[in-house]
């Protein structure tokens, strides 16, 4: 999953998610990326994000996993008020889920803008680099073409 925030002390806030996500049953967090500081996507006119990605052991069906990333969002504060893709003190995304493709109202697994998100698919290579999406594209490809 990814992890992101651009309010506050943005590492305070993507530790505290990671704890939270540790503590929820049926989820243990197994690996978690560097952080690393990215530029806005979308809306610009905001500060600048603190990303990360971690990979998680689960029992639970995606539908049941997404409801605990967004009751750790609103635990810490998460508010859907403003613009689309603006700030926001912490964000939690199911990227991706084992080889699983996911298309169910409100839940979409892969992420469907994960090929266009470096700042998702860095910190998932980072975790493994030979990570392969649904579909056989590895996110270092994808990567790679980005760069192109």
């Amino acid at each position: 999953m990814g992890l992101g925030g651009n309010i506050g002390d943005r590492e305070f806030y993507l530790q505290r998610a990671l704890e939270l996500l540790g503590t929820e049953p049926g989820i243990e967090v197994v690996a978690v990326s560097s952080f690393r500081e990215t530029d806005p996507v979308g809306y610009l006119d905001q500060p600048r994000f603190l990303n990360a990605a971690c990979a998680v052991e689960t029992d639970l069906s995606p539908a049941v996993l997404l409801q605990r990333l967004l009751a750790v969002e609103r635990s810490l504060g998460r508010e859907r008020a403003g613009p689309r893709f603006g700030p926001r003190v912490i964000d939690l995304d199911l990227l991706v889920y084992g080889d699983e493709v996911v298309e169910e109202r409100g839940l979409a697994v892969p992420h469907p803008r994960l090929h266009e998100r470096r700042f998702a698919l860095e910190p998932l290579a980072e975790l493994d680099p030979e990570l392969t999406l649904p579909g056989g594209r590895r996110v270092v490809d994808i990567l790679a073409t980005q760069l192109e």
